[in-house]
Parts: structure tokens; sequence; C-alpha cells
């Protein structure tokens, strides 16, 4: 949709508390967020056969404090029985192995010794240190009463007060299973009862168990704590992958495998790569934030206030698309040519600045339809609150029930389901190398950004499209969006 700028008229975790479990969690009742629109939509959007198929399907379990430091101290026990170790050398081997209980019995029964090396609980015969006969500390060089020197399994001896002040300030910085032995280049590890007792207070021994759970769960290859502000919860999985996860506490929507924001189907280390790369231009992202268009037909400036890019000047009716200015009813076809950019094969043969001018046009390229369509979807959330408004004013005027309109909130949803996916395709497509599987995601890009303009003209307009009407068109976005995912989201 378009504004006429020259009228008023308009075309519609680091210190975490395992104690906060507990607290009560605000109620969010703003009507126009739809973070949640992958919930309610399903009923709407019947998928037949094959294309019932949803490659986001994933499951996973939220557990509480107590029941992750439940199941966590389950494992422990079990290995600690079959490797005949304590518990807390037991927890260090299962963090350097990220709690693969199956790897570490098979590791033992070839070698037990060489698993407690690789673990750093234990040093190679070879490279035992004979405890000195004097009782001389080696960090303070005091000389000090035989019981005041304490050593882990590798005899390097150190005073008490030395082992008290290591501990501490590394517990003060966050340490948890990270504090190893004092000696330089010595890297055995220090069990947790053998720190405990040195830390001066409960304060201090509070927040080493705090560190000591979020090592235990960031390690842990089925594991994951909720990145949410705050919260305690931890998400549990069979088989870690890059798929959606959603904490049931603070609702907070993460990628299981990097804990940032949900991308597919681009993977981790990409759309990382990605976002850095946008932070470092991020001038060149504010100018084309900012930047209005000219009507192809008319040149009067315009600005977007809707979600959909299909375009009709308020002064001359002109109907173009708003990425490439084409006029729309070239978009009439399945081919969507404004999505796919159009790489020079000449352009290795050119000089340096023309190709660090080709790479930045094809950077830009990509980056204002990543940019456009996070834009789109912040436009759209408000379309979903003025929709939620409209159902409810029809249902105190008795024009049907809640459940009568329901379709209606449920196709802005889907809408923004379909263009959070479209929008994560363009930095899979920008880093892709060319080729024929370049060009068939080209392909399925182009045909699911049809169909999102397509469902987002008559969300925006539902009032002249009856209900079979929208669902159908439900129906093919969704389809077409689950497809695009089954071929290229495999991590």
């Amino acid at each position: 949709m378009s504004v006429d700028m020259n009228s008023q008229g308009s075309d519609s975790n680091e210190d975490y508390d395992p104690n906060c479990e507990d607290e009560e969690e605000e109620e969010d009742d703003d009507p126009g967020d739809i973070e949640d629109y992958y919930v309610g939509v399903a009923n709407d959007v019947e998928q037949q056969g094959a294309d019932s198929f949803d490659p986001e399907e994933y499951q996973f379990t939220c557990l509480t404090y107590r029941e992750s430091e439940s199941a966590l101290n389950e494992q422990m026990a079990n290995l600690s029985s079959m490797l005949k170790v304590s518990h807390s050398v037991a927890k260090l081997i299962l963090v350097h192995f990220h709690w693969q209980v199956s790897e570490i019995v098979e590791r033992h029964k070839l070698n037990s010794a060489q698993l407690l090396v690789e673990a750093r609980v234990q040093l190679l015969s070879s490279k035992h240190v004979m405890a000195h006969s004097s009782h001389h500390c080696a960090v303070c060089m005091q000389f000090v009463r035989k019981e005041n020197l304490l050593s882990l399994a590798c005899q390097h001896q150190f005073c008490r007060s030395c082992w008290e002040q290591h501990c501490t300030v590394l517990v003060k910085d966050g340490a948890g299973v990270g504090i190893s032995c004092m000696a330089q280049e010595c890297l055995l590890r220090t069990p947790e009862d053998f720190v405990f007792p040195l830390l001066p207070n409960e304060e201090l021994k509070d927040k080493y168990r705090r560190y000591l759970f979020r090592d235990y769960v960031e390690s842990h290859y089925q594991l994951q704590l909720c990145p949410g502000a705050d919260c305690p919860m931890v998400i549990q999985v069979q088989e870690p992958k890059a798929r959606r996860v959603q904490c049931n506490r603070c609702s907070e929507v993460f990628c299981f495998r990097c804990r940032q924001m949900y991308h597919a189907p681009t993977d981790c280390a990409t759309i990382r790569k990605w976002l850095t790369k946008c932070a470092d231009d991020s001038e060149t992202a504010n100018y084309i934030s900012a930047h209005t268009k000219d009507c192809p037909k008319c040149n009067i400036c315009i600005e977007k206030n809707g979600g959909c890019n299909h375009m009709q000047c308020s002064k001359c009716k002109h109907d173009f698309c708003w990425m490439c200015l084409g006029d729309w009813k070239t978009h009439g076809s399945e081919y969507y040519e404004c999505s796919r950019y159009k790489e020079n094969p000449d352009i290795v043969n050119q000089s340096q600045q023309a190709q660090a001018r080709e790479a930045l046009k094809k950077y830009l390229f990509y980056f204002e339809r990543w940019e456009n369509h996070n834009k789109s979807l912040q436009l759209e959330a408000q379309t979903y609150q003025q929709i939620q408004e409209k159902i409810q004013e029809r249902v105190m005027n008795n024009l049907g029930t809640w459940i009568d309109w329901q379709y209606l909130q449920n196709a802005a949803k889907l809408l923004a389901k379909c263009r959070y996916t479209l929008q994560y395709t363009y930095p899979y497509a920008y880093y892709m190398e060319s080729g024929p599987r370049k060009k068939l995601f080209e392909y399925q890009q182009a045909q699911l950004e049809a169909e999102i303009e397509n469902l987002s003209w008559k969300v925006e307009r539902a009032d002249s499209y009856d209900r079979g009407d929208l669902e159908n068109q439900m129906h093919i976005a969704e389809q077409r969006r689950r497809t695009l995912l089954k071929d290229f989201h495999d991590t």
C-alpha cells in the first residue's frame, strides 16, 4: 500500500537465578502482537497427502531448573557408577564430552586412563609431578605447614590461602567448570568438591552453583538455556538441530542450535555472517530504511504504509512493484524476476574497482529485500491489530461470533509466518554459489514471494474477498513455504 506524501489521503542469562522460576509472569495482552503466528493457523490451512509433511516439526520439552538439574544429576550418577569415579569427576568428564554417555563408555572400554587425560581430570603417567619434600607454595613462595598444602591429581602443591584467592577471583569473574590448576601450562580442571570448601561465603557458593549449572547445560548436546530475559527454563531435545523452539514460560522463540532468532532456511553460520555484515554496513542500512520512492508513472513521492509490495499510487492509481518499480501486470506470472539477482558473468575479468562495485551492488540488492520484508512484517502487525479490532466490533454488533471471523485473524498470522520465512531466504541466496541448485532455490523463492504478495493484498482487502478465496490463498502460500523448507532447510 502507499501514501501520497504531499497529501494526507491514504490507500488502506549470566547471573542465572534458579529461584526466579517461582515468580509470577506478567501477561502480555497486546492485541497487535503476532509473534505467535506459528500457533492456531493449522485448522485453516489443511494440507493433504505429501503436502501435509511439515519440515519444521520438531519435538522438544521445556524443563524447569529443578527438572533439568534432576536429569543432569541422574546422568552424572549413572556415569559415576559405571566408571567408578567421584560425582565431581564424572561431571567434568560429561562436560568435556558434551554429555555423550555412549561415547564416554566406549572410550572408557578402549583406554580408561586416556579418557581421564582427555577430560583434563588426570595427567599422563609420565607427566606426574613429584610432591616437594619442602612445604613450599609455588605461588606466594611461603613455607607452610604440610596440612595447608593442597593439590589436584597433578600433585602441583599450593597453599590453601592461594587456592582460596584463585577460586574466589575466578568465581567472581563468572567461572564454573573453567577453574583449573594454578601451575603454569597445567590444564587440569578442579572438581567442584575441591572448590566449594575454598569459597569464603554462601553468596559466592550460590554464584558458583549457578555458573556450574550454566556450564553443564551449555555443554549438553541435548539442552539449551532459554535466552529470554531472566528466564530459568531449559529446552530439551532428542536430536539437536537448527530448528524453531519456543519457551512455554516466557514465549521466547529461537533457534535451538545457536540460541538466536529463528532463521530458516538459512543455517546458523550463514545468518551470523549476514548479521555481522549488515551491522558493519549500518550507514547503508539507515539510508535504505529512510529512502522513499517515486511513482514510476506520475513521479509523485511514495511511502509504503502496508506490508504488501503490490503498490497502487493514490494519485494516478498505477499498480507497480515496490521493489523493482515494474508494472505489477508483469508480476502476474509465477516467476518473480525482481527477487533474483542477475550476476555479471564477465566480472572476474574486470578491474578490482569494478568487482568492488559489483559486490556492493549485489549486497544492496539482497539487503534491500531483506530489510523490506522486515518492515512489511512490522506494518502487517498493525494490519493484524486492525483485523482484531474489526472482529471485536462485528461481534459486539451481533454480526457473528468470534469463531465466524477468526479466519481473518488466522490469515494475517499465516501471512506473517510466510513472510518471516521469505525474509530469511535472502541471506541464504546471497551466500549461495551459482549453479542449478541456486536456480531451483530462486525459482521456489519467487513462487513463495508471488503467493505471499497475493495473500497480503487479499488480507488488506479482506472485505472484498469471500472466506473460501482467502483460505485457498492461505493454502497455496503455506504449500510454497513448506516446499522450499523441505528442499533447502537441511541443517
